[in-house]
């Protein structure tokens, strides 16, 4: 099979509208044992009049050799392997694993979408977690991203990325594009195919693809995500993340839900036979029921509207300028908005002062902290005159 065969098994539907617009890239399937978004894509797609779109829709396939097994992964989650480092070493590796292979078609297809395309694309990647949940939106903390996501009426997380290593929409969100993922609902729960149909529609109409007049059941779409995450609209952050360690029998207590309250102290789930209690008082957040994953839980907690507005106020006038006026920060890629950091100046700082000002950080070293900000890579330009940007 040529590469552009390969290309062509890979897309569940290119919906090629009658003039130029926007493009949307879904992606289905990233772990193998969420079908949801597939089921969703291949129902919808095929359906859409071509006479109604301005732009163009793909459908893509995740991890084909886990979809086919119902396993999150072969040998490697796909969804933590997108670093710049494994991306860029690819074409020189010897031996693929499962998920590399599958990781070389997903990365020719993305690019051969963006090198094609001139106009504004969004990515949205769809999941559904292992315990029952409300649907919801996770993004990189990019102000473009969040204003995007805003329109839809679930709740939305941000900044999860400084907890997880090498996902898909990190990757692409690093590019400058609008990146976002739904959790749809729980792995098996017809809900989630209805919730991620939804999210389709929603999507075409609110990037710009088609009135919503065009999709009679609009409305209806609308109201489903509204009332699966029972009017929930809030802006939530990550704070914790229970991280399960090689070898390590990680067990979660019976009956807890995304989105659940909990308090300082209340038992989760065991580790080796020991209670693992929660440190804080917050709410619980994709608690892991299934023996594939890393992730143990996530703690969450709101987000208020005051400090969303100053946190967009301080970016748009780049008042992290001032942060390397500090002593042990410094630039180590204005361009890419990266900055290092001494960790013994850090940890006297609080967090939130980077959170407001878009800095999410990873561990570069024992002794420095290397901060990343989506805000100065974000192709604003290319959103600036979309519907949603200002609304």
């Amino acid at each position: 099979m040529n590469k552009k065969e390969t290309q062509s098994s890979r897309i569940i539907h290119h919906v090629k509208g009658v003039s130029e617009g926007p493009a949307v890239v879904f992606f289905g399937g990233i772990h193998g044992n969420e079908p949801a978004g597939v089921t969703a894509l291949e129902k919808v797609l095929i359906d859409l009049d071509p006479k109604v779109i301005k732009g163009e829709i793909y459908g893509i396939y995740g991890n084909l050799k886990a979809l086919s097994t119902n396993k999150r992964f072969i040998e490697k989650d796909l969804n933590r392997i997108w670093t710049e480092d494994r991306v860029k070493a690819l074409p020189t590796k010897q031996r693929l694993t499962a998920e590399e292979e599958e990781q070389v078609e997903l990365f020719d297809i993305i690019q051969g979408i963006l090198k094609t395309n001139n106009n504004p694309v969004y990515f949205i990647d769809f999941h559904t977690t292992s315990s029952p949940t409300l649907p919801f939106i996770t993004i990189n903390d990019a102000l473009i991203n969040r204003y995007f996501s805003m329109h839809f009426p679930v709740p939305i997380v941000l900044g999860i990325e400084e907890y997880l290593q090498g996902p898909l929409l990190s990757y692409l969100n690093k590019q400058g594009y609008v990146s976002l993922g739904f959790e749809a609902g729980q792995h098996t729960d017809a809900d989630s195919v209805t919730n991620c149909e939804a999210f389709i529609y929603l999507s075409i109409v609110i990037a710009g693809l088609s009135a919503m007049e065009n999709f009679i059941r609009y409305p209806n779409f609308y109201r489903t995500l509204r009332n699966q995450a029972r009017g929930l609209r809030e802006v939530f952050e990550v704070m914790y993340k229970y991280e399960i360690k090689p070898f390590e029998e990680f067990k979660m207590n019976p009956g807890f839900v995304s989105f659940q309250k909990i308090k300082l102290g209340d038992e989760l789930a065991l580790s080796n036979d020991t209670i693992i209690k929660s440190p804080l008082t917050a709410r619980l957040f994709m608690p892991l029921y299934q023996k594939q994953g890393e992730d143990g839980f996530f703690i969450i907690r709101t987000i208020p509207v005051f400090f969303l507005k100053l946190s967009a106020l301080l970016r748009k006038i780049r008042a992290d300028q001032l942060l390397t006026l500090l002593p042990g920060i410094s630039w180590f890629d204005r361009k890419r908005g990266i900055l290092r950091a001494n960790l013994k100046v850090t940890r006297f700082m609080a967090k939130s002062i980077f959170h407001l000002l878009g800095y999410r950080n990873k561990q570069e070293d024992k002794t420095h902290l290397l901060l990343y900000n989506r805000e100065r890579v974000a192709r604003k330009y290319l959103y600036e005159k979309s519907g949603w940007f200002h609304a």
